[in-house]
């Protein structure tokens, strides 16, 4: 694997625990960029990757190391110790990129972390002990992941300005060395067809992963106060099914006798625009995100939207025209600010400006590589 008579700059992506979700769409939006990128011929470019079909793209050399994931001294002996001799092997490296939150202990000319975690900002409730665990471990000890070998890179990536400003705080980081990646705005319209919506109630639609973080039990009793009122022209989709963790039993529970609460389940991109389309607005009550992309999807509809007031709300909500902001905690502010949008008023919503972006900042793959490449 030795690269010592190559004049081929190397450039090393480590995505060993990218699987699923947004962070396997990153992953894939990477090495599509650096497939190209290796075909100009000045540039040799390995993935660590799990599968190497879950991201299979032409001028890439790839590596697949499995561990049972639930199995975390594993992942750990990979990142700090068995990395380091890869790294060795595939070396002179130019380039060491980490896609996944950690910094492992290798040998680069330069260094990089993604860091797509906002868990460390996640102010988690006792019951998501019982019910979600893994997420308030992941608030307890992603603090100290991070932290780890975090000052030994050339470049610290996240998502929005809010997340830079915490990591400066957090780590004692220069603003110079973190760069904000805003996520490249791929929103082709992918319509169902065959999505008609049925009848004249107002449509509601709140799409997210069952985890308790984001907050599906907030709009619930947004609901059941609605419902106790006596209002009832209206109706709400979440994509959950209810069965699939302790969560989404609970919330199907507490709340699955509503009759305005749709619990539609996972939904592939085609089926979610397609509910895009026949909903009025979206309802996004999540208390942590990197970015949130469903407020992406949803304005390009230009429709109503209803979000966290929380700082990534506000950036990912910037440029939109029809937007109100509730407290994540107060169901009672939302179930009123759903009522006047079922009754016919609008007036609350407002414009949310575009948030500023300090630099070093990026709005593609091309433009973050060339910030990570310079010398």
């Amino acid at each position: 694997m030795s690269n010592m008579l190559s004049p081929k700059k190397t450039i090393v992506v480590s995505a060993v625990n990218l699987t699923t979700g947004g962070t396997l769409t990153i992953l894939r939006d990477c090495l599509r960029h650096l497939s190209v990128l290796a075909n100009s011929g000045n540039y040799r470019i390995v993935a660590l990757v799990y599968q190497q079909e879950l991201a299979d793209y032409p001028n890439i050399a790839y590596i697949e190391t499995q561990w049972p994931k639930k199995w975390w001294i594993n992942r750990l002996w990979f990142e700090y110790v068995s990395v380091r001799k890869i790294s060795k092997q595939l070396g002179p490296v130019h380039l060491w990129l980490s896609l996944h939150d950690t910094t492992p202990d290798v040998v680069a000319e330069r260094r990089a972390v993604y860091c797509h975690n906002p868990f460390p900002f996640y102010r988690w409730k006792w019951r998501e002990w019982f019910l979600t665990p893994k997420i308030v471990l992941f608030a307890l000890f992603s603090r100290f992941i991070y932290q780890k070998n975090i000052h030994q890179n050339d470049m610290i990536i996240v998502q929005q300005q809010w997340l830079k400003d915490a990591f400066k705080r957090l780590f004692y980081l220069s603003a110079d060395k973190i760069v904000v990646a805003v996520p490249e705005a791929d929103l082709d319209r992918v319509i169902s067809n065959n999505q008609q919506k049925e009848g004249e109630e107002y449509a509601f639609i709140y799409a997210g992963s069952p985890n308790s973080h984001k907050n599906f039990e907030c709009i619930c009793q947004a609901v059941e106060m609605l419902k106790q009122e006596g209002l009832s022209n209206f109706k709400v989709y979440l994509t959950v099914e209810g069965k699939e963790n302790k969560y989404a039993r609970w919330l199907v529970k507490n709340w699955g006798h509503l009759s305005a609460l749709n619990f539609v389940g996972f939904l592939d991109r085609a089926s979610l625009f397609g509910y895009y389309t026949i909903c009025d607005c979206l309802i996004f009550p999540s208390k942590v995100e990197t970015w949130g992309l469903p407020i992406s999807e949803f304005s390009t509809f230009r429709k109503p939207m209803l979000v966290a007031d929380l700082p990534y709300a506000y950036e990912t909500a910037g440029g939109n025209t029809h937007v109100a902001f509730f407290d994540p905690d107060r169901p009672d502010i939302l179930a009123a600010q759903m009522r006047r949008l079922v009754e016919g008023d609008t007036s609350f919503l407002q414009t949310v400006a575009q948030q500023p972006i300090e630099q070093p900042a990026a709005h593609s793959w091309n433009e973050l590589f060339h910030i990570l490449l310079q010398s």
